[in-house]
């Protein structure tokens, strides 16, 4: 199984232990690992289940290309980095 991380950064608003979901792409995951927690989901994506605008995340290593349907590939011993995305200068 895939294991989804959070940052710090997410973990200070909501607790958010490591999961680990079935999926063959980061949606899969997600919903799998995330399904009766509406609190951190509600963290990660919005309501049309979409990456909300201030999150990134990184499947082993590399960000993901598909941030609107979160369609990357997730291999079963992948690991999924949720961080909380910060702009400013």
């Amino acid at each position: 199984m895939a294991k989804v991380r959070f940052t710090s950064h997410l973990v200070r608003h909501r607790p958010a232990p490591t999961i680990e979901a079935e999926g063959a792409t980061v949606a899969e995951v997600l919903a799998a690992g995330l399904a009766g927690d509406d609190l951190l989901r509600s963290y990660v994506l919005d309501e049309q289940g979409r990456l909300r605008k201030h999150v990134t995340i990184y499947v082993d290593g590399a960000v993901i290309a598909d941030k609107l349907r979160l369609s990357d590939p997730v291999a079963p011993q992948s690991e999924i980095y949720v961080l909380q995305a910060l702009s400013g200068g």
